[in-house]
């Protein structure tokens, strides 16, 4: 099971808050992404939350297929930015080479360490040859909740590399290491990858 119900019964219960605090701007690492892609390319999103991203990505004018695991973030996106956000889990993901661009921000870092390896499969099925990949985790040692309940993989950044060269026809094009706070208000070390598929 790729969603942690305590994690979707946290957001489902404090989107509203959550909102507000991250739902405003978007991803300061979206645009350099879309850059990668083909013009006018379909872009989904997993975990979009409060849709600011998604907004971004329609802004661009991208395709965006918005998704998320938690029914009251896909309510919030739609109210606010009206992206047609539908829910999602990440294990329900089934397309074939459907996205030149799979966007996981902030959101494959609640993916049991047990689970991810099917995900990253489905990621990369879903996308086009040669379509790209970004995703950002808080890095640790152990899987772990954070004061608020939330669970997290917290992986090292050797580990997860490994996870994704383990699937044939994945590059690592680019990591990004620094610290950040997050809905906890806890500063925290992050890592950014984007992969392109061969």
């Amino acid at each position: 099971m790729s969603a942690d119900p305590d994690t979707i019964a946290f957001y489902q219960a404090r989107a509203p808050h959550y909102v507000l605090k991250f739902g405003q701007a978007h991803s300061w690492q979206l645009d350099a992404f879309l850059d990668r892609l083909p013009p006018g390319g379909r872009v989904l999103e997993l975990g979009c939350g409060g849709g600011q991203d998604a907004a971004r990505i329609k802004a661009r004018g991208f395709s965006v297929d918005a998704t998320d695991a938690t029914p009251a973030m896909v309510a919030k996106a739609n109210e606010r930015w009206n992206v047609a956000a539908r829910v999602m889990a990440f294990d329900q993901l089934e397309a074939v080479a459907a996205y030149d661009g799979i966007w996981a921000h902030a959101s494959l870092l609640h993916c049991p360490r047990a689970a991810l390896p099917d995900v990253l499969t489905r990621i990369h099925r879903a996308l086009a040859p040669g379509g790209w990949h970004f995703a950002s985790y808080k890095l640790g040692e152990q899987e772990d909740r954070d004061s608020l309940g939330r669970f997290y993989s917290f992986p090292d950044a050797d580990w997860l590399a490994a996870q994704y060269h383990a699937i044939p026809g994945w590059q690592i094009v680019e990591t990004h290491r620094y610290q950040a706070g997050g809905f906890d208000n806890v500063e925290r070390d992050w890592i950014d990858l984007t992969l392109r598929k061969a």
